[in-house]
C-alpha cells in the first residue's frame, strides 16, 4: 500500500485525466476529490493517535513512516500543481473568448490620499503594476475613485491599494466582505488590534486572557521617536542587548498565515542610530551558529503568539462581516532585546516605519519601496493575467459544502500558499508554525486548511534544507579552485539601468521616472536652495557614480536660480578603472522670486539681510518700511558705503506683494552714477585694466566688457590666465589671472605674489598711473595679507601710482553641500568681520574697495549655477542671426546658459550676455569709480 495520501492524491490526478477542464463542474469534483484527500489524512492521523499502528514501529519505522507521509505530500503537492496548470489551461481558453477579452488586464486602484504622485511609493506601484499588466488607476481617497463608486461590489477592479494616509476612507468606504477574489492591503482585524486609534498593542494586551504574552504594555506608542529603552542608571545587562524592527505580512486570519521579510533594522546599546541588515546574520555576528538558530526561533515564536492573540481578540461577527478572502496587512514589529535571546514585542505598526535609521530620509524610502515591491511579486507574481470578472467566470472556486471539505475561500488560499512556499521569494513563513519533525507531519490542527498548510510548509522546509545540504557539499569541493572575484560573472553589470531616483524634496520628474528614460527636467520653487539625490541601480553589481565616474553615490546639490544640471554614470566597477555604462541627467530649473506687478499704490520697504540668515544679529531682518526722503543728489565717495536693498511692495509684511523686477541697492546718503556707454568708451579708452582673483572677479571683469563694447564676442572657463586687446576699437586691453589654483597639490600652486607677478608680466608695458588698473578679489579667500602683497609688489615694479580696486568677500559655502567645504553660521559672522577688515586695509593703503559682502548678504539665495552657491552671474550664449539657439523654457528668448563647466572655445558666429542682477550692482559700482567724473 502506498499509503492514504497516495490514495487520495491517486483519486484527484484521476479526476483529471477523466474529464476536460472547460468549467465549474471540474471544480467541483477537484473540490470532492481534496475532501477525500483530507478525509483520509483525517483517518490516518486518528489511526497514529489512537496507537493503531503496527506494532513493529520502532525508531527506523517511524522514520519510514515520516518518509512515507512526506513521499504522500509530494504526490499530493504534484496533483494540486496538475489542479492548478488545467485550471490555467480553463482561464485562458476562457480569456480567449471574442466576448470576455476586455476583461484580459486587472484593475488596480491607488489611493493616495495625502501622497503627491512624485512620491516613489506611487511611482513604484504604477511601476511594479503596469509590468504585472495591470490597469492602474490613481485617486485621493476611496469616495473620489470612480472605479470604486461605480463597483460597489468590486467586481470592476482587482487590487485596492490604500496608502496610510487614504486607510480611513477605504476602512469606512470599502465593502470587505463582498471581496473573494479582490486583493486590498488592508486587514479591518489587524487595523482594529494594533492601530493606535484602538489603543493599539496596550489595548490588545488588556483584551487578551493570556498573560504569558511576551509584551510590554508600558512601552506602547512611545518609542517611536524616542532612543532605545535600555536602563541608563546602570550597565546593561550580559547578553544581546538591542531593539530590531522586524517587517511581517500576514495574508490570512483563520488560519492565521504570516510571512517575515528578510530586511530588518536593527539598533544596539552602543549605536545612536539604526541599521538596516539581515536579521539572521545580525544574530549570527552577536550569538554564533547554535545560539543565533535558538534566537530567531525564539523571534518567530514571540511575533507568532501576539499575532495569534490579535487574531482571537478579534469579534467573530465583526470579522466575518469583514472577512476578505485575499486581503493582507504589512506591519512593523519592534522586539527589544535586553539581555536575553527571547525579546519582548514594545510596539507594533500597521505600516511600515524606518524612523530609527541614520539616514531616514533615503534609507527608510528605499527600504520601504524595497518590501512593498517584494510584496507584490510574493503576491502577484504568479497569477494570470485576468480581471475579477474574469476570475469569477473561470470558477476560482472550492466545490464541497461538507464541513470537511475546503470551502470557496480556502481553496484560493491554498493554491496562494502553495504558490508562495513553491517560489523564491525574500520572505520566510512564520505561521502555521511548525518543527516538521515526524511527529509533527501528523499533527493536528483546528482546520482542515491549516492542516493542509502545515503540510506542504513541511514539504518545502525539507526541501529547502536537502538543497541547502547539497549546495554546501558543492562549495566544500569547489574550494580549492575558488572562482577570482575580478572575473565572476555575477560582478558585472549587466542591467545598468536605475531602479529609482530618491531626491529630497520629492522632485516631479517629467516624464515621470521609468528606468527606460535617460532625460528628465523637474521644477522647484525659489525657496529650494538645495537638492539631495540618491540613485538606486536594479542590479547591485552596478554602480552609481554622480556627475564624473568617480563621484559619490548619494549628493547634496546646490540649485542655483534658472537651469541646473544633475549627471547621474552608471557604471561598471568590477575592472580597475569605472566603465560608464549608462548616464541619466536631471534638468532642474529653479523659478524665480516670486513677483507681483507693481502698482501705483504701493510702499517703498527695504532690508539688509534675510530672516533665514542673520549675519549681524544686532539688525533686523526682513523687510522694513523705508522712510520717504528726497532722492541723494550726493555721488558716493567710496564703493563701500554701507547701503541697503529697497523694493515696491504693496505690504512690508509680506514679500510676495512685492515687485521683485524692480528691486535696487541704495547706499545711505548717496548714489552710484550709472555711466553710459559712449562716456565709458572715452573714459576706458589707452586703459589697462588687470584682473587677479576667481570666477567671482572674471564675472566682474566679463560684464565690464560687454559694457564697454556693447556685446560680448569671447567668453572661456579660464583657469589660468587671459589677455583681450580687442576691446573698444582696440583702446583698451583686459587680462586676468586665476587666484587660487585649488585644483594643485599644495606644492605646486603659485603663491599670490607668483601669480600678480605673472599677471603685470603678461600685460606690459604698463603706466605708472591710473590708466593701469588693478581689481583683486574672490568670493572669501582674500585677506589682509594679500593687499600688502599688492603694495610690495607694485612698489618694486615702479607702478606705485595705479589704481587697485578691491573686490571684497561675497556669500558662498553657506549651504551644505557634499564635497566642498561648508561654513557654519558662526563661521559666515565671522566673515562679514574679515570682511570689514579688508575694507579698512583696502583704504588704509589709498586702494578703492567695492563691498560685495554687503550687497551679497541680503540675497544670498539668488545665487546661480555652481556648487559653491557663490557665483551670482552667469553668461548667456546667443546664436547669430542664421543660426539661433532656442531656450529650453517657454516665454524666454533666443539663448542658451553657458555652464561653468564648458571648456571648449565657441564658434565665432555666437555672443554672449552676462546676466545677473546682484553681479550687476557691483560691475556698476566698479565702473563709477573707475569714472568718477562722469555723470548720467
Amino acid at each position: 500500500m502506498r499509503g492514504p495520501l497516495a490514495s487520495a492524491g491517486g483519486l484527484l490526478l484521476a479526476l483529471l485525466r477523466r474529464r476536460s477542464c472547460s468549467g465549474p463542474p471540474l471544480l467541483l469534483l477537484l473540490g470532492v476529490a481534496v475532501c477525500l484527500f483530507y478525509q483520509t489524512v483525517m483517518v490516518a492521523r486518528n489511526r497514529l493517535r489512537s496507537g493503531t499502528q503496527p506494532a513493529a514501529a520502532d525508531v527506523r519505522a517511524r522514520k519510514t513512516s515520516h518518509d512515507v507521509m512526506m513521499e504522500e505530500t509530494r504526490r499530493f503537492i504534484s496533483d494540486l500543481e496538475a489542479v492548478q496548470r488545467r485550471r490555467d489551461v480553463q482561464v485562458q481558453s476562457w480569456s480567449q473568448k471574442p466576448l470576455q477579452r476586455r476583461w484580459r488586464r486587472r484593475r488596480a486602484v491607488v489611493l493616495m490620499g495625502q501622497h503627491q504622485v512624485s512620491d516613489t511609493e506611487v511611482q513604484l506601484y504604477q511601476q511594479v503594476l503596469r509590468q504585472m499588466d495591470y490597469d492602474v488607476h490613481l485617486s485621493t481617497y476611496a469616495e473620489t475613485s470612480s472605479v470604486l463608486r461605480s463597483q460597489q461590489d468590486g467586481s470592476g477592479w482587482s487590487l485596492l491599494l490604500c496608502l496610510s494616509s487614504a486607510e480611513r476612507s477605504c476602512l469606512r468606504r470599502v465593502s470587505f466582505s463582498h471581496l473573494r477574489h479582490q486583493r486590498v492591503n488592508l486587514i479591518p482585524a489587524m487595523m482594529d488590534a494594533f492601530s493606535d486609534a484602538g489603543g493599539g498593542l496596550c489595548r490588545l494586551f488588556a483584551r487578551s486572557q493570556r498573560t504569558d504574552l511576551p509584551m510590554r504594555p508600558f512601552s506602547c506608542g512611545q518609542l517611536t521617536n524616542q532612543k532605545l529603552p535600555f536602563p541608563q542608571d546602570r550597565a546593561p545587562p550580559p547578553g544581546l542587548v538591542a531593539t530590531v524592527n522586524l517587517y511581517v505580512l500576514v495574508t490570512s486570519l483563520r488560519p492565521l498565515t504570516s510571512f517575515l521579510h528578510h530586511i530588518s533594522v536593527v539598533t544596539t546599546n552602543q549605536e545612536l542610530r539604526g541599521r538596516t541588515t539581515e536579521l539572521s546574520d545580525f544574530l549570527l555576528q552577536q550569538l554564533g551558529p547554535a545560539g543565533s538558530h535558538h534566537a530567531l526561533q525564539q523571534v518567530k515564536q514571540v511575533v507568532g503568539d501576539v499575532l495569534q492573540a490579535a487574531a482571537a481578540s478579534t469579534n467573530m461577527k465583526k470579522e466575518k462581516d469583514n472577512r476578505c478572502v485575499l486581503c493582507y496587512q504589512l506591519l512593523t514589529f519592534t522586539l527589544l532585546f535586553s539581555g536575553s535571546i527571547t525579546p519582548e514585542i514594545i510596539q507594533v505598526d500597521t505600516d511600515l516605519t524606518f524612523v530609527s535609521l541614520r539616514d531616514g530620509a533615503f534609507d527608510g524610502q528605499i527600504g520601504r519601496d524595497v518590501i512593498l515591491e517584494d510584496t507584490l511579486h510574493f503576491l502577484l507574481g504568479t497569477q494570470p493575467h485576468l480581471s475579477s470578472e474574469a476570475e469569477k467566470e473561470a470558477g476560482q472556486h472550492g466545490g464541497c459544502t461538507d464541513s470537511l471539505c475546503l470551502s470557496d475561500e480556502d481553496f484560493p488560499r491554498l493554491l496562494q500558499f502553495h504558490r508562495q512556499m513553491s517560489t523564491s521569494s525574500a520572505f520566510q513563513l512564520l505561521s502555521p508554525s511548525t518543527t516538521c519533525s515526524s511527529s509533527s507531519s501528523s499533527s493536528s490542527s483546528s482546520s482542515s486548511l491549516s492542516d493542509l498548510l502545515i503540510r506542504i510548509s513541511c514539504y518545502y522546509d525539507l526541501q529547502m534544507n536537502l538543497s541547502s545540504r547539497s549546495d554546501d557539499t558543492n562549495a566544500s569541493a569547489n574550494q580549492e579552485s575558488p572562482v577570482s572575484s575580478q572575473g565572476g560573472a555575477s560582478d558585472l553589470c549587466v542591467d545598468p539601468r536605475l531602479r529609482q531616483i530618491y531626491t529630497d524634496p520629492s522632485l516631479i520628474l517629467t516624464p515621470p521616472f521609468s528606468p527606460r528614460v535617460k532625460e528628465y527636467r523637474a521644477e522647484v520653487t525659489f525657496d529650494t536652495v538645495t537638492v539631495q539625490i540618491r540613485p538606486m541601480p536594479v542590479s547591485p553589481a552596478c554602480r552609481v557614480h554622480l556627475d564624473e565616474h568617480r563621484g559619490p553615490r548619494m549628493a547634496n546639490y546646490p540649485v542655483g536660480l534658472g537651469n541646473s544640471r544633475i549627471s547621474i554614470l552608471v557604471t561598471d566597477d568590477s575592472e580597475h578603472e569605472p566603465v560608464v555604462m549608462t548616464i541619466y541627467t536631471i534638468h532642474v530649473y529653479r523659478e524665480s522670486r516670486p513677483s507681483l506687478p507693481m502698482f501705483a499704490d504701493h510702499v517703498m520697504c527695504s532690508f539688509v539681510q534675510d530672516c533665514g540668515l542673520l549675519v549681524r544679529p544686532a539688525q533686523s531682518c526682513g523687510l522694513q518700511p523705508l522712510a520717504t526722503s528726497p532722492s541723494p543728489r550726493q555721488i558716493c565717495s567710496s564703493g563701500h558705503e554701507p547701503g541697503r536693498w529697497v523694493v515696491p511692495c504693496l505690504s512690508c509684511s509680506d514679500n510676495r506683494t512685492c515687485d521683485w523686477r524692480e528691486v535696487a541697492w541704495q547706499p545711505d546718503g548717496c548714489y552710484h552714477p550709472l555711466v553710459d556707454r559712449p562716456l565709458l568708451q572715452d573714459c576706458m579708452a589707452d586703459r589697462k585694466v588687470m584682473f587677479i582673483g576667481d570666477s567671482t572677479n572674471r564675472g566682474m571683469m566679463y560684464f565690464l566688457m560687454e559694457r564697454v563694447n556693447a556685446s560680448l564676442s569671447d567668453w572661456g572657463k579660464a583657469h589660468d590666465s587671459l589677455v583681450y586687446g580687442n576691446l573698444n576699437g582696440g583702446r583698451t586691453q583686459v587680462s586676468y589671472s586665476y587666484y587660487p589654483q585649488f585644483w594643485l597639490e599644495r606644492g605646486l600652486r603659485p603663491t599670490f605674489r607668483q601669480a600678480l607677478l605673472q599677471l603685470l608680466h603678461r600685460s606690459r608695458p604698463l603706466v605708472d598711473s591710473h590708466l593701469t588698473v588693478l581689481v583683486v578679489g574672490g568670493v572669501q579667500w582674500v585677506n589682509t595679507d594679500h593687499l600688502r602683497t599688492v603694495g610690495d609688489v607694485l612698489d618694486r615694479e615702479s607702478l606705485s601710482n595705479v589704481l587697485v580696486v578691491v573686490k571684497s568677500l561675497g556669500m558662498g559655502f553657506h549651504l551644505s553641500v557634499d564635497g566642498i567645504r561648508s561654513l557654519s553660521l558662526r563661521e559666515i559672522q565671522n566673515l562679514d568681520r574679515d570682511n570689514d577688515n579688508i575694507v579698512s586695509t583696502a583704504k588704509h593703503h589709498g586702494y578703492e574697495a567695492i563691498d560685495t559682502f554687503s550687497i551679497t548678504m541680503g540675497r544670498y539665495k539668488e545665487f546661480l549655477q555652481g556648487r559653491c552657491a557663490c557665483h551670482f552671474h552667469e553668461v548667456e550664449k546667443f546664436g547669430s542671426s542664421t543660426n539661433r539657439t532656442k531656450s529650453s523654457r517657454p516665454g524666454s528668448s533666443s539663448q542658451s546658459s553657458v555652464q561653468d563647466t564648458d571648456l571648449e572655445a565657441e564658434p565665432e558666429t555666437f555672443t554672449y550676455h552676462v546676466r545677473g542682477p546682484v553681479n550687476q550692482v557691483y560691475s556698476e559700482i566698479l565702473l563709477s569709480r573707475l569714472c568718477p567724473r562722469t555723470r548720467t
